[in-house]
């Protein structure tokens, strides 16, 4: 799974990363809990492009209640395809995540011991995702995302069995904008060598803290 990460850089950084032909304004966090908005790279109608600030918890176009999205934070790389909340976004709508790292916890008896995971580089990864757009009652759009979610590399297994996928640079375009026929094998652990884990402190389990010093290795 996926359930917090950091972003860092600014949006600057990120518009030449990326090649953003359009992106909004955020700070930097380094605790980012699903339910909250985060940048998310879309490929626009115009063919550009975007980043925009999403909702994290995906709340399918058809859905009545848009409380599901709590529900939906991550989607599963193997049945992203077929179940009924993903299904229609992977064909249509795949998205890129951007982040500096990412936590996971790694259970020892009764004791989660949080993990940071990035690349060695020191630049922003990109994790697959999918967005949809809802409507309310009151024709108010609202737009959310999730992170798609494979099995462990060799850095990720000694701590959880569950990873985000991770889409390499030269597949952001295909992700963005291919058939969905084309991508389903980008669905996939990344290669373990360019990353990097580290364990942190505990701090980063409460949502309400933001701060470096979450990163710092103990």
């Amino acid at each position: 799974m996926c359930g917090r990460f950091a972003l860092k850089a600014d949006p600057g950084l990120l518009k030449a990363y990326f090649g953003l032909d359009e992106t909004v304004e955020f700070g930097p966090r380094y605790n980012i809990p699903p339910g909250t908005d985060i940048p998310v790279i879309r490929h626009s109608p115009a063919g550009t492009r975007v980043l925009h600030l999403l909702r994290w918890g995906l709340v399918p176009h058809w859905a009545d209640d848009p409380g599901i999205g709590a529900r939906l934070n991550n989607a599963r790389g193997e049945s992203v395809a077929e179940k009924p909340a993903f299904r229609d976004a992977f064909r249509r709508r795949r998205c890129l995540i951007p982040a500096d790292g990412f936590y996971e916890w790694k259970t020892e008896g009764k004791t989660k011991l949080p993990y940071y995971f990035s690349l060695k580089s020191g630049e922003p990864l990109a994790m697959a995702g999918l967005w949809e757009s809802w409507r309310g009652p009151d024709g108010e759009i609202l737009r959310t995302c999730c992170i798609i979610t494979t099995g462990p590399n060799a850095v990720m297994a000694p701590v959880h069995d569950r990873m985000p996928v991770i889409v390499a640079r030269p597949d952001w375009q295909a992700w963005l904008a291919a058939p969905a026929a084309q991508v389903a094998g980008l669905v996939r652990p990344f290669d373990p060598e360019p990353m990097q884990a580290w364990p942190v402190g505990r701090r980063v389990s409460r949502s309400v803290d933001d701060d470096p010093g979450l990163l710092e290795p103990v």
